[in-house]
């Protein structure tokens, strides 16, 4: 894999330290839902980092089965907020949220089918950058309402997110031998 840039290297961990704060203000100051949804979504961002740092490592069968635990946990406590969200008739959250299991169902493709995402990477760009979009929409709407946490959470989200489709894109590039 191409080194890392040094932007990313300076940038991740602030945005990650900054979401494991906003995901601790949800968790002790938020709805349930709020809480759960932050806190799933911070073990699904970990995950993947993991993933796109340490490609060999998740490979080995132990490590892969944890992984994929945490994996199945996580995914099932964001589907649970997605449609508390809905229940409780936040709409915007709702939105969000299943806007994000798009963009997590484009990385799990990423991840496990790079060859399939290779041979369709424009039509994946799309649908990333449609998704990335209206969550962008969906963050200008809650600072438009002056919910300024949940703008700015949003934007964070996105730019931790954007940071490793990064990651996967250099590791498509990257020569076979790196890849596996």
């Amino acid at each position: 894999m191409a080194p890392r840039p040094a932007h990313a290297a300076a940038i991740k961990p602030a945005i990650f330290a900054l979401l494991a704060i906003n995901a601790g203000i949800y968790t002790v100051a938020g709805r349930f839902s709020q809480g759960l949804d932050a806190l799933a979504w911070f073990a699904l961002l970990a995950l993947f980092e993991i993933e796109t740092r340490y490609p060999l490592w998740t490979r080995i069968t132990r490590n892969a089965a944890v992984l994929d635990l945490l994996r199945l946990m996580a995914t099932a406590s964001v589907a649970l907020a997605a449609l508390s969200f809905i229940h409780e008739g936040e709409w915007l959250d709702a939105t969000n949220s299943w806007l994000w299991i798009g963009v997590l169902a484009v990385l799990e493709l990423e991840v496990r089918a790079p060859s399939l995402i290779n041979r369709y990477r424009k039509t994946a760009t799309t649908v990333s950058l449609i998704l990335y979009g209206a969550l962008g929409v969906v963050a200008l709407a809650w600072l438009a309402q002056g919910a300024w946490l949940d703008g700015y959470d949003a934007v964070l989200w996105i730019a931790a997110f954007g940071l490793i489709e990064m990651d996967l894109f250099r590791l498509s590039a990257a020569s076979p031998e790196e890849n596996t």
